[in-house]
């Protein structure tokens, strides 16, 4: 398969027409410093400064300098203090106890006595996630909380540094969930006082304060003098005096401007570079080697085409995919390996152990329930189905966003090779999702990103009691689901254990077909130092140093 190169070239064109429209949008650097962090919000777009609403990657970058949780994810999947220094669970695991720091103070605000920011406690714990759960507030992350938490005094503060949050039932991988930004602290009196303002009048206890929005165009923010954290030193961080993001929403421009020294990171590559950039071993040429730093890491996203498995669903009449030998045969069809060298250039990781990607608690390398591509075996199943050959089997039709074509049609024709006719049917990502919500889409192509460091966060995926989300395909299986209410009360090693048992039984069932597990590849120039990245893709600003 040949790939079409991109010309070194193109990336010399129009430097002054980019380098003036980014000085357009900037804002002037704090008193002339040039110790500033020039991110770029590829989206083009943030909804909110609210953590209450950071539904995507962006706003959760942002947030994540603005405000504290009271636990964090580092880059190694450890869950960390942040506002609380330690926690516990009790016997029953029905309570959690947080103890929190006592020397950490909200950013300085007008609606503070005398502008300056006051103590943050735990009576600040209990408003906050209140807040995520009241109906009026309308947050994405209320599922956080719904459901798990007790009806009755679900957030109590013992005293200004004890915290304790009440179950309605065990939920082991609660520290790691409250580790997502939606879970950020915030001021009552900020917050209650701007109302669905507070977007725009973000205060939190982050490294960085909030100066300027300007909506689409640029965003600043400043050294948080108060900050409460310091290095191993005892020097305050932040080190940068700011950071300053603009809005381009062209991922190819965004490397433009990042080898022109205007954008200090750029997250991921665009498929327009990769083959320019990359070998086939996802490694950086050696024309580009030294020219700037490229770190390759975990990233807790698979990448999966699903199945509808609710074989009383009227979509599932006579589908031949209602049949687990037929999505079986369709795993064992796809070489993944050829997808990730041709058409990721090796930058991925082939998904043959199961939906639990490589990195979380819970995945094992050496996995067996898996599939790998053995076309033989996808034949015999295909006979064993009814199928021999495909005769017989009707068309099976796959709906695809519309930027991931490619891959599709190279699945399409794998399952050509053993006799299965497949159609495509392109649309928008969010219409796609409607009907993956919906439970009309019978196969389909779609991810699933951690959204916190458990792999619970995978795993409720097949889940029978829950709705689409999360549970896409329908999969319903009681051993499966009595399997993960055990999990919900075990300590780690047990419950990981468990998991692979869990991620085993319903591969077994072939829901999902998974093609690979992403990595992160993160860019940043030769002058800057400290940069840090979780593999949940949040980047941290607070360490770097720029020379």
């Amino acid at each position: 398969m040949k790939i079409k190169k991109l010309n070194s070239a193109l990336f010399l064109p129009f430097t002054g027409l980019f380098c003036f429209f980014l000085s357009a949008c900037h804002s002037p650097s704090p008193s002339g410093s040039k110790n500033v962090f020039h991110l770029n919000i590829s989206s083009g777009y943030l909804e909110s400064l609210d953590p209450a609403f950071a539904k995507d990657l962006n706003m959760m970058w942002v947030d994540h300098m603005l405000y504290n949780t009271l636990v964090e994810t580092d880059e190694h999947l450890h869950t960390v203090p942040s506002l609380a220094n330690s926690w516990g669970v009790n016997e029953s695991g029905l309570t959690y106890t947080f103890h929190l720091r006592s020397d950490v103070y909200f950013q300085d605000n007008v609606l503070f006595d005398g502008g300056k920011g006051r103590k943050m406690t735990a009576h600040d714990v209990v408003y906050s996630f209140a807040r995520i759960m009241d109906p009026k507030t309308a947050s994405p992350g209320a599922w956080i909380f719904n459901g798990k938490v007790a009806a009755a005094d679900p957030f109590v503060a013992i005293d200004d540094t004890t915290l304790q949050i009440n179950l309605r039932s065990p939920f082991r991988p609660l520290p790691e969930l409250l580790s997502m930004s939606y879970c950020s602290i915030v001021p009552h009196e900020v917050a209650d006082h701007w109302g669905k303002d507070f977007r725009s009048h973000p205060c939190g206890t982050g490294p960085f304060t909030f100066s300027y929005w300007d909506e689409g165009n640029a965003l600043n923010l400043l050294r948080n003098p108060h900050y409460w954290e310091s290095d191993s030193d005892g020097q305050k961080l932040p080190y940068m005096d700011a950071v300053q993001a603009t809005f381009v929403d062209s991922k190819a421009t965004e490397f433009l401007l990042f080898q022109q020294g205007k954008v200090d990171f750029v997250n991921g590559v665009d498929g327009s570079f990769k083959d320019l950039l990359l070998s086939k071993d996802g490694n950086l040429k050696k024309e580009f080697v030294g020219k700037f730093h490229l770190n390759k890491s975990t990233y807790l996203n698979t990448e999966y085409l699903g199945f509808l498995t609710d074989t009383s669903n009227e979509a599932m009449k006579d589908e031949p995919t209602r049949n687990p030998l037929v999505r079986q045969a369709i795993n064992y069809a796809i070489d993944r390996k050829k997808i990730v060298t041709y058409f990721k250039n090796g930058m991925e990781i082939p998904a043959t152990q199961g939906f639990i990607p490589a990195g979380m608690p819970g995945y094992d390398s050496s996995a067996h329930y898996g599939y790998s591509y053995n076309p033989a075996k996808a034949l015999q199943l295909l006979a064993a189905a009814g199928y021999p050959n495909g005769k017989g089997m009707k068309p099976i039709k796959i709906l695809c966003p519309n930027n991931f074509e490619d891959i599709v049609n190279f699945v399409a024709s794998e399952l050509q090779e053993v006799g299965i006719t497949v159609t495509i049917d392109l649309m928008q990502p969010n219409i796609l999702k409607q009907q993956m919500s919906r439970s009309k889409a019978v196969f389909f192509r779609a991810q699933w990103l951690a959204d916190y460091p458990d792999a619970e966060t995978y795993l409720v995926f097949f889940n029978s009691h829950f709705p689409a989300p999360p549970n896409y395909t329908r999969f319903s299986d009681p051993v499966f689901d009595k399997w993960y209410d055990e999990s919900l009360n075990m300590p780690d090693t047990a419950r990981w254990s468990l998991y692979r048992k869990m991620d085993s039984l319903a591969m077994s069932y072939a829901p999902v077909v998974p093609l690979y597990y992403e990595r992160l590849y993160h860019f940043t120039p030769n002058n800057i130092s400290g940069f840090r990245s979780n593999p949940m893709n949040i980047i941290d600003i607070k360490w770097v140093r720029k020379r």
